[in-house]
């Protein structure tokens, strides 16, 4: 069983994700002009309360060798401005131009929130999503990152089946665990509603919808998986007109 702090571990996060920033910038620079590289993929997991987001991400990351930000994590980056400022920063120039269009779509559109703190969270989902290869769950990356590059995870489970794994989980009883489950849920919801303008439960926001009840850990790791090949194999169909666009060429 691990010893360290919880601020220890978050620091460790950090300087994993720091570590990933830079590796995803060090890309070798071309001798001759090729055409932009295909966009970079981000699987976002919305969850129900109890429905084991953050231990399939987990596990999805470990298969994936991607790394994971989940909801602590993304706020402790959009707190710390110096770490904000360095995650823009690593973004490379490929990619930046598709992040300075979206950004600059994004504040010309009603405002999210008033709020400081959801511009920076704003902010790093999409430089997140910018260098691609990672998971984020929560914080809204699945009601509000690009679709075309973002395979959009939904994870549920009945409420009976919740409220036990949280009453297990915390060693609570089943009347704190289903106290817990609803206001986590309240809290999440809101957040999406409020600042996103998505109905969280709804389906057609999502490329996946698993219950949790009906499959494995590894089974909702495996289905995850089997969606990103998919995704990435549709946008691997679009490059060539994507590139005979970039190329000036006409397209058929």
């Amino acid at each position: 069983m691990s010893t360290k702090s919880s601020s220890e571990r978050m620091g460790d996060a950090v300087t994993r994700a720091m570590r990933h920033w830079k590796t995803e910038r060090a890309d070798p620079v071309p001798s001759a002009p090729v055409p932009p590289p295909p966009p970079a993929l981000t699987v976002a997991v919305c969850r129900e309360a109890g429905a084991l987001g953050t231990t399939i991400a987990r596990k999805l990351g470990e298969r994936l060798g991607w790394p994971v930000y989940d909801r602590e994590l993304l706020e402790h980056i959009a707190a710390e401005s110096g770490l904000k400022t360095h995650l823009l920063e690593s973004v490379d120039e490929k990619r930046m131009g598709w992040l300075r269009s979206y950004l600059e779509a994004f504040s010309t559109a009603r405002p999210v929130s008033e709020s400081v703190y959801l511009s920076h969270l704003a902010n790093v989902l999409l430089s997140l999503s910018a260098h691609g290869s990672c998971i984020i769950v929560g914080r809204g990356a699945a009601q509000f990152l690009p679709a075309e590059t973002t395979l959009r995870v939904r994870l549920v489970a009945p409420l009976a089946r919740r409220v036990a794994t949280v009453q297990h989980r915390f060693g609570a009883t089943r009347e704190e665990a289903a106290r817990r489950v609803e206001a986590t849920d309240r809290e999440r919801n809101h957040f999406i509603r409020a600042n996103f303008h998505k109905d969280p439960a709804d389906a057609a926001n999502y490329d996946l919808v698993l219950n949790v009840a009906r499959f494995s850990v590894d089974e909702c790791v495996g289905l995850i998986e089997q969606g990103l090949r998919d995704l990435r194999a549709h946008v691997a169909a679009e490059r060539p007109v994507e590139c005979a666009v970039a190329a000036g060429h006409e397209t058929p």
